[in-house]
């Protein structure tokens, strides 16, 4: 709430601003202004939830590092940069609305806000590094390097924003937040930041017609980050349906695989695991009784806690030679098949999250009963160390305490 206020404070002082000053160079304002909303309207949501713009984000780079156009320089204000920004992030908005696809604010203030400090930080640098590429002795190496000290600085800046959000979001220690957006949302923001320098470049020699020429382009390369979610959602959906199949055989209790990966997912957070080790932890929790599928008589409930250690075993690398057959599951069918290693062996920390939180779920199975789930947590407890990992455990009985998020 406090980023949406914030944002929302610096967008009425920069429409407010031009409101009374109006625009320089409006045929300018309007060109990025208009990438920018097409941006917006084309925004996507990425792995991990998150909601991204990247067209709209390069043309807004692009017009805050301008420079100048025909030869001519530009001189306009930080505070026409945000309203043009948050203008054009409206106008994009809208169509969305209208359908009943309301953007995410906190994803939308964030890049106002990000967008803005990029903005009170260079433009009142424009005219001097104007000046320093005029002239016979002019060059351009300065100003290139003042963009990109101050484009890593930003993008910085929106790790942290974003890893703050994302800690509280899903409830992970913001040390594992910076680290995953270091490593899944960093990328993406340099390759759009070096759009958008590219952008300011090139308008500087091809006048407007550079955002005809960088949005097409840049529109592709959106096709193509849209593409690639739909992959990976498609892939989740597919393996959540394969991982009903024990429940409608009457093999475990329904909603059994679902509740043991989205609890394994949350243990997994409180032991620090990385975003794409979660995902392989989802993907391995979601099938890890799909072995129970070669038993003649299925276990009652489907409870393997009360199975004999060599038959849990023998169902998990069963399972795991199924899941083998995919040909790209690999590691997901070695966390299944060493679930149920003992604690000794050190399997490894997803197979033995999915160990402790698969017994707690055979134990408590759908109720809601806080006596039956402390007697559950005592049972786990007590196997601490041989049987269960006790790390796995004490995470399991924080994550327990509260409300899951959905996935």
């Amino acid at each position: 709430m406090l980023l949406v206020c914030a944002a929302g404070a610096v967008a009425v002082a920069g429409i407010g601003h031009i409101s009374s000053a109006g625009l320089d160079r409006p045929e300018v304002a309007v060109g990025f202004g208009a990438l920018i909303a097409a941006g917006e309207l084309a925004r996507l949501t990425m792995p991990g939830n998150r909601e991204v713009a990247p067209i709209g984000a390069a043309a807004a780079l692009g017009y805050t590092l301008l420079l100048d156009l025909s030869q001519n320089p530009l001189r306009h204000s930080a505070l026409q940069v945000v309203a043009v920004i948050a203008v054009g992030m409206i106008a994009g908005a809208l169509p969305h609305l209208a359908v009943g696809r309301p953007p995410r604010l906190d994803a939308m203030a964030r890049r106002l806000l990000t967008g803005a400090l990029l903005a009170f930080a260079f433009r009142p640098l424009a005219d001097p590094l104007y000046r320093l590429t005029q002239g016979e002795g002019g060059t351009w190496w300065p100003a290139l390097g003042v963009m990109v000290v101050l484009i890593v600085l930003m993008l910085l800046i929106d790790v942290l924003i974003a890893a703050m959000l994302r800690a509280e979001q899903v409830r992970t220690a913001f040390r594992v937040a910076v680290r995953d957006e270091l490593n899944v949302a960093f990328p993406l923001g340099a390759a759009v930041a070096s759009s958008g320098v590219l952008l300011a470049l090139a308008t500087h020699s091809m006048d407007l017609v550079a955002l005809l020429v960088f949005a097409a382009p840049l529109l592709v390369t959106q096709v193509a980050f849209r593409k690639y979610a739909g992959i990976r959602a498609t892939y989740l959906q597919t393996v959540r349906a394969l991982s009903r199949v024990t429940e409608v055989g009457g093999y475990v209790e329904p909603g059994h695989s679902r509740r043991v990966s989205r609890l394994a997912v949350a243990v997994g957070r409180e032991l620090g695991m990385a975003e794409p080790e979660l995902l392989e932890l989802e993907y391995a929790a979601l099938m890890h009784d799909i072995g129970q599928l070669s038993l003649r008589d299925p276990i009652p409930g489907g409870a393997t806690v009360l199975a004999e250690p060599d038959q849990a075993r023998r169902i998990a690398e069963l399972g795991a030679e199924v899941i083998r057959q995919t040909g790209v599951l690999d590691r997901v069918a070695d966390l299944v098949s060493r679930q149920c290693d003992p604690v000794s062996e050190d399997p490894p920390l997803a197979s033995r999250i999915i160990k402790v939180v698969n017994a707690y779920d055979d134990l408590l199975g759908g109720s809601t009963d806080r006596d039956r789930a402390s007697a559950a947590l005592e049972r786990l407890r007590s196997g601490a160390g041989v049987a269960y990992d006790a790390e796995a455990v004490e995470a399991l009985a924080r994550a327990a305490g509260r409300p899951l998020l959905r996935l």
